[in-house]
């Protein structure tokens, strides 16, 4: 009898559960910005506030778009700077991606600005001397600025295992992008209200005038119904 094959399979679904575990930071993340944008496409970028994602702030960052495919980072927590070894604000988000997954990041931010959409990015770490392997998740999300623009996103970068030596570059494996929509106001099943009826009007129309109300006068008792006129002649 053969064990090799059980055991095997065991293995590779601990691993795959394995790589999943550590990246709640991805789902507080993205659980505040819908929680932002309740009924509208987006929330705006002075709307974020540290402290609704206080538990993933390490994890967080805020990109400004600055051409396309483009985009630099203007805040970023202490994990991506743990990455690259120094302080990011204002380096390019592909600082953090090897030369060959240039294009993929990009095109992922071009999706997140312009359909609008939501993508999530899975990475490898590029492996070398004091370099161990690493597995990472990338959160892109969008957001307008004070200008009603989408030039701005709030991302998530969570990586896991052994940094080693700094700086640490990673490959791009798989993408994933959502597109966004404002959700409906009114519920599937709830026919759209219906108009109102307009108020009747009590003005006249064009050129017609409003009819004068009979009154009947009752007669002044100091005047005569019949006046008698006499004529000698």
């Amino acid at each position: 009898m053969d064990k090799s094959d059980p055991k095997a399979h065991n293995i590779v679904a601990m691993t795959e559960f394995r790589a999943e575990i550590g990246y709640s930071a991805i789902s507080q993340v993205e659980a505040y910005w819908e929680g932002l944008r309740g009924m509208r496409m987006m929330p705006k970028r002075s709307e974020i506030d540290p402290r609704g994602i206080e538990s993933a702030l390490e994890y967080t960052f805020v990109l400004e778009r600055i051409a396309p495919g483009m985009a630099r980072i203007r805040i970023a927590g202490s994990h991506l700077s743990d990455l690259m070894g120094m302080e990011v604000r204002g380096m390019p988000l592909t600082s953090f991606i090897t030369p060959p997954g240039h294009r993929q990041v990009s095109d992922a931010l071009e999706e997140v600005f312009q359909r609008p959409a939501v993508s999530e990015l899975r990475l490898s770490g590029e492996v070398g001397v004091d370099k161990p392997h690493m597995d990472a998740r990338l959160l892109l999300l969008p957001l307008k600025s004070d200008l009603g623009d989408v030039s701005r996103v709030l991302g998530c970068f969570v990586a896991q295992g052994d940094t080693g030596r700094a700086p640490r570059r990673f490959d791009v494996v798989g993408a994933k992008i959502r597109s966004i929509s404002a959700p409906s106001t009114l519920p599937a099943s709830q026919p759209d209200p219906k108009p109102e009826p307009a108020p009747m009007r009590t003005g006249v129309d064009g050129f017609a005038e409003p009819k004068v109300r009979f009154e009947a006068h009752a007669p002044r008792p100091d005047v005569p119904y019949l006046r008698l006129v006499k004529n000698d002649d």
